[in-house]
């Protein structure tokens, strides 16, 4: 099988030759691990790309304070302030532009210039190229994790559950803005296109369910339909329990689920997404196992994960991205144990 015939046979629940794999440059991983990283990820290679892009991150001295510690402010073109204290992993906001609702008439989203002319004929192009080989995901769309970048947790979540006409302009807004990022998108021919919120706690969602159903279900299927019509997938990506939630997802329109994978039964969850038609991308505990794990440790849970989610019947990838704290050893093994288990691939 090609990568990219392997990913599609993944999420249409046909046996794959086998296991696919997806690996994410992140660049906290990059710039910790530096060469050998990027050398072993080429050498592992996997289904969605030749990551023959792949450098170490250039960061400014300017970025690390007297005692060498990245230590870094910035202001989004959204107008949201954020402090970094690790690179390449989420800040901190620091500063809201709509901490005061009031503001809300007056406040401008970032312009999404569509694609057009010779910008949008190199990236088809480009789109088209890769397409012959590997699967091909763009976009990133999200409602709740904006909006909390626009205002404060705890007044975004008071804001959805009394239904303010405020939260419903912005979502609505939030919506418009998407819908132009997965315009673009599909003007490059993209399979699939991605999409995320975050929406549980260790034990449940943040929302009541109805809630959720009342504010967000009826916006992602406005999001997502335009993506559906033209015959392409959306991958949704989630942290927290959000398992009250996994049929709305897949009425909604999407059609590869990325979970935090330690707040579930595993083969619960395989049984339940492969009841639903939701593949699922396989992201090896980022916390406890890569973190503090052994190298022993990662190779059974990634074994186990497999074997779990009956990978080589379909419905299901494994996901690397390697975050600044994991051992080396740990990452090793994690590479290793993919390499071995995808030993007949070309």
């Amino acid at each position: 099988m090609l990568p990219r015939d392997r990913v599609q046979a993944a999420l249409d629940f046909r046996p794959v030759d086998v296991v696919p794999l997806q690996l994410h440059p992140s660049p906290g991983g990059l710039f910790e691990h530096g060469e050998k990283l990027i050398d072993l990820m080429r050498r592992c290679g996997h289904d969605f790309d030749d990551l023959s892009h792949l450098s170490v991150p250039d960061v400014p001295r300017e970025d690390f304070g007297a005692d060498g510690r990245y230590h870094k402010f910035e202001t989004d073109e959204w107008g949201t302030a954020w402090e970094f204290r690790l690179y390449g992993v989420w800040g901190h906001r620091i500063g809201y532009p709509l901490a005061d609702m009031s503001k809300l008439d007056g406040y401008r989203l970032p312009p999404v210039a569509p694609l057009a002319g010779a910008e949008l004929a190199k990236v088809a192009a480009a789109g088209e190229a890769h397409r012959q080989r590997y699967y091909h995901v763009g976009g990133w769309l999200s409602l709740f994790e904006k909006m909390q970048s626009l205002r404060p947790f705890e007044d975004v979540l008071v804001d959805i559950t009394l239904d303010t006409p405020e939260i419903n302009r912005l979502a609505d807004r939030l919506v418009e803005y998407g819908s132009a990022v997965a315009a673009n998108a599909l003007a490059v021919g993209v399979d699939a296109v991605m999409a995320g919120d975050d929406f549980g706690t260790q034990r449940a969602p943040l929302l009541a369910p109805e809630v959720w159903r009342r504010f967000f279900r009826p916006r992602y299927r406005a999001l997502f339909e335009p993506i559906l019509r033209a015959g392409k997938r959306v991958f949704f990506h989630s942290c927290g329990q959000i398992e009250p939630f996994l049929e709305d997802l897949r009425d909604v329109g999407a059609r590869a689920l990325w979970p935090q994978l330690p707040l579930f039964d595993h083969r619960r969850l395989a049984r339940r997404c492969r009841e639903l038609g939701l593949a699922v991308q396989l992201h090896p505990d980022r916390g406890e196992l890569m973190q503090r794990g052994t190298p022993r440790q990662v190779r059974e849970y990634i074994r186990r994960l497999v074997e779990e989610f009956d990978c080589l019947s379909g419905g299901s990838w494994l996901y690397f991205e390697v975050d600044p704290g994991f051992p080396w050893a740990n990452v090793r093994a994690m590479f290793e144990t993919a390499m071995e288990m995808r030993a007949t691939t070309p």
